[in-house]
């Protein structure tokens, strides 16, 4: 497979005056795989349309493999776009779902059959490319789906989403199988998630989008132990960053202070006090929310069960290094 590097410098969505992306500037490496992350609304779709040419760009220039493309139509900018709805045609088996864009494309009747077996083989879909979408799973389809990008040997692969519409288990199958494909394939991947799990588990850079704009680019570890700002911090990690503001966090040499559930530790005389919520006990560990009073409520993420019942006192401490410090306007603070 080909491997292909983009350049975003700028780039821009306007839908008449509404601003959707504000002059994003970002450069993907040959063989990358980087996920776009973040809440709904925050752009990072449309962003990936533009990338595939789905949307226009309103200012700004993309380039693959060192080619501006903005002018170019989606099927000139050799990417192959994965969606969300999987797409396939319902009367058509899994080989001819496969091999409908290289038939359009007027590929040799051979050539056509060579990729097809091909991606079959990588995908695990051998015995099924006689069946219709119907007979299959939604992970089979899935598969499918990717084949059919597979076998354009695309410079970009980009994902919308493709996992969203798969049940729990099946999502963990799917992630550990777009990963070992990654490796496989060795191509420059795009790949666009509400989960931060799927894009801790599977990118090797992450972009985390806010609102239209970057927030911050990097490592999976990196963004997780060194968010550049409070939306970061609360958006990487399950469960969520505990965030304390006031006079805790004055005292502290902050505006708000960050501290992740796995951090706290039930500590006599520790600094947070208040009382059980609830605790979520799981076998191998146990969630606790605790009503710390001013503080609001704290989770914490512990070992094993905790032998406390609702409504009992508990005290909670953590180590002063583990502490994420942010000033007013919600960048990280280094002490």
């Amino acid at each position: 497979m080909s491997q292909s590097d983009l350049r975003l410098r700028n780039l821009k969505k306007s839908y008449g005056r509404v601003d959707v992306i504000h002059g994003v500037d970002l450069d993907i490496e040959p063989g990358e795989f980087v996920v776009f992350v973040g809440p709904s609304g925050c752009g990072k779709t449309t962003l990936l349309r533009m990338i595939a040419g789905l949307e226009d760009i309103s200012s700004g220039t993309l380039s693959i493999s060192g080619q501006a493309v903005n002018d170019l139509p989606p099927s000139e900018r050799g990417v192959a776009m994965v969606f969300q709805s999987y797409a396939l045609y319902p009367h058509k088996t899994v080989y001819d779902n496969m091999a409908f864009g290289l038939k359009i494309a007027k590929v040799p009747k051979a050539e056509i059959d060579r990729r097809v077996r091909e991606a079959a083989e990588i995908l695990q879909l051998n015995d099924y490319l006689k069946r219709l979408p119907k007979a299959l799973s939604g992970g089979q389809r899935q598969r499918v789906a990717i084949g059919r990008a597979i076998v354009r040997n695309p410079k970009v692969f980009l994902f919308d989403e493709p996992l969203s519409n798969l049940d729990a288990a099946l999502r963990t199958k799917m992630r550990v199988e777009l990963a070992t494909l990654h490796r496989r394939l060795g191509s420059t991947m795009i790949y666009v998630t509400h989960d931060q799990v799927e894009a801790m588990t599977l990118a090797d850079k992450i972009v985390v989008l806010n609102k239209g704009r970057i927030e911050q680019v990097g490592h999976p570890l990196e963004l997780y132990n060194k968010p550049a700002t409070l939306f970061v911090a609360g958006f990487i990690g399950s469960p969520q960053m505990n965030f304390l503001g006031g006079a805790f966090a004055k005292e502290r040499g902050a505006a708000t202070v960050g501290i992740r559930p796995e951090h706290l530790k039930v500590l006599a005389g520790g600094s947070i006090k208040g009382h059980l919520r609830h605790a979520e006990k799981l076998g191998n560990e146990t969630f606790a929310y605790v009503d710390a009073g001013p503080l609001g409520e704290v989770s914490a993420r512990m070992e094993g069960s905790l032998a406390l019942e609702p409504g009992e006192a508990i005290s909670l401490g953590f180590a002063p290094e583990q502490l994420y410090r942010f000033d007013a306007d919600g960048r990280s603070v280094h002490t």
